[in-house]
């Protein structure tokens, strides 16, 4: 096959703040057939995560930093269209880190195939990948549930945080999760069917929507907001209780430090564990995630929304609706349609 042109997104600039279009650029690149052990993939979803954000600053962190200039990079499923490699063929469905681009070349190396009886190829984007992995590693590995404890999850309607109130409620917890819509909330309640949900924008003093809603005080806390939820669990979580610090959105497009909670002597007082985490410290327990994950899937017990944006130019929009609360669920792009479905 002779060379192909793939759409792509890449840093134009570094965000001061919150992120805006201007910052990303569509560039198109040939792609080189493949070469002897290599394989051409179409991608057909992308995801988009907060955490992509960090990495579009110039600092160290646990994943190192976008380049200007650079094609992007992020969690994306494709299908094989043409190989020379003999462990991947035509017509095999892979998930890999090379998202952010229509087209790619690879010999194979971080590339995983995955199974499409699971479900739809996509949930290995969410519920089946990364977000599913981090709620359950967060949940289990990190705050160490127990079954009947009382769990509080912000953001709870996103793709962490929904899978780990459906996780909790599976192991017989008292669930109360924050979203930030009356829809979102009804979800959360209905679909989900946690014990209640509150929706932080309306509901006025968090902190005492947050002390309501735990007559018997917090087990564990599953952050993924930080600032005002954090402090608010603090203030009611039970002696020994643990805390799983999974994100802090709230803070991701600060440009100058805010303060933060007021209320971290508790910690010492109740004898609190608070961790942060990252998923990729924890794939040890992949086996386990995938086991817990097909039981509840087929007890009809791990229920998914999702928000899809159509095509490789709009990856942007996507990403910069995490930060609004635009997303319902899980992000997605849908990059293509599959070439030979």
């Amino acid at each position: 096959m002779s060379n192909m042109m793939s759409k792509e997104i890449q840093l134009a600039a570094r965000p001061d703040g919150e992120p805006k279009e201007s910052d990303f650029k569509v560039a198109e690149v040939a792609v080189a057939a493949p070469g002897a052990g290599e394989f051409l993939v179409q991608n057909l979803w992308m995801s988009v995560d907060p955490y992509m954000r960090g990495r579009m600053m110039d600092r160290e962190s646990y994943v190192p930093p976008f380049q200007i200039g650079e094609t992007l990079q992020g969690g994306c499923i494709g299908k094989v269209i043409e190989s020379n490699n003999e462990n991947f063929a035509v017509g095999d469905y892979v998930n890999s880190m090379n998202g952010w681009r229509e087209l790619y070349v690879t010999d194979g190396q971080m590339v995983n195939k995955i199974d499409p009886a699971m479900g739809p190829i996509e949930a290995n984007l969410g519920t089946l990948g990364m977000p599913g992995m981090t709620a359950y590693a967060g949940l289990f590995k990190v705050a160490g549930l127990k079954d009947g404890e009382t769990v509080f999850v912000s953001a709870a309607s996103g793709a962490v945080g929904a899978v780990v109130c459906q996780l909790a409620k599976a192991h017989g917890c008292y669930v109360v999760g924050s979203a930030g819509s009356d829809d979102k909330c009804k979800w959360l309640e209905d679909v989900a069917g946690i014990d209640k949900a509150i929706n932080y924008k309306t509901c006025g003093d968090l902190d005492a929507a947050v002390r309501d809603a735990f007559p018997k005080g917090i087990d564990v806390y599953f952050d993924n907001v930080g600032g005002g939820h954090l402090q608010a669990a603090i203030n009611y979580m039970n002696p020994h209780g643990r805390a799983a610090l999974c994100g802090m959105i709230e803070q991701y497009n600060d440009t100058t430090p805010r303060p933060g909670p007021n209320n971290l002597i508790q910690i010492v007082g109740k004898s609190l564990k608070l961790e942060g985490f990252i998923v990729s410290n924890h794939l040890d327990i992949i086996p386990d995630f995938y086991a817990e994950m097909a039981k509840l899937i087929s007890g009809g017990k791990m229920n998914t929304e999702q928000t899809v944006e159509e095509g490789i130019a709009n990856a942007p929009k996507a990403f910069l609706n995490l930060f609004s609360g635009a997303n319902f669920g899980k992000m997605l792009v849908k990059i293509s349609d599959d070439p030979s479905a």
